[in-house]
């Protein structure tokens, strides 16, 4: 969870011609799959898509990942660049120690990803939906661990294993210099 502080701010109303008082707001915020729901809910888009997304779209965003109640939607317009790269941050942290090296070799999938499909990889590697509220990429990381797990590499045909055997025993009788 990421809190954020939106600092108190003076403004001026040209209508009464007066100033008055934006009182400081605290926000508490998920960067989960249940916020990215209720964003494509709304948008009819896939929030994991490379297109850009407007501003509004943006702040929406913003406001479906927000679990603080009864949060004035204004607020979100006094988001400081400052505080927005706070958020960006906490978006892209992997919250975890999992790392995954890239095999060249692997097709990349051109699938495109939408909190529904997500949500069939929980029910398919039997993830609990408790787990929609975790941090988006810890969740990633996790349905890439299972399925990993789930899916050990291919067996080696036998030419091909002895093959290798071929390659191992002619690396080690140059090694030794042996000859057989």
């Amino acid at each position: 969870m990421l809190t954020i502080v939106i600092p108190e701010t003076e403004e001026f109303d040209p209508r009464t011609n007066t100033f008055y008082l934006r009182k400081e707001q605290v926000l508490s915020m998920e960067h989960s799959l249940v916020s990215i729901s209720k964003w494509e809910a709304k948008w009819k888009k896939p929030f994991l898509s490379k297109a850009s997304k407007s501003a509004e779209e943006t702040l929406d965003y913003l406001r479906c990942m927000t679990i603080t109640p009864n949060v004035d939607p204004g607020v979100y317009l006094r988001i400081t660049p400052s505080i927005m790269r706070k958020i960006n941050d906490y978006i892209s942290d992997p919250m975890t120690a999992t790392t995954f090296s890239e095999d060249p070799n692997q097709k990349k999938n051109r699938e495109i990803v939408t909190s529904e499909i997500i949500y069939y990889w929980m029910v398919a590697l039997q993830i609990p939906f408790e787990c929609q509220k975790w941090h988006l990429n810890r969740l990633l990381a996790l349905i890439r661990v299972v399925n990993i797990k789930n899916n050990p590499g291919k067996k080696m045909s036998c030419g091909e294993i002895m093959k290798r055997n071929s390659a191992l025993n002619a690396a080690r009788r140059k090694a030794s210099g042996s000859r057989g």
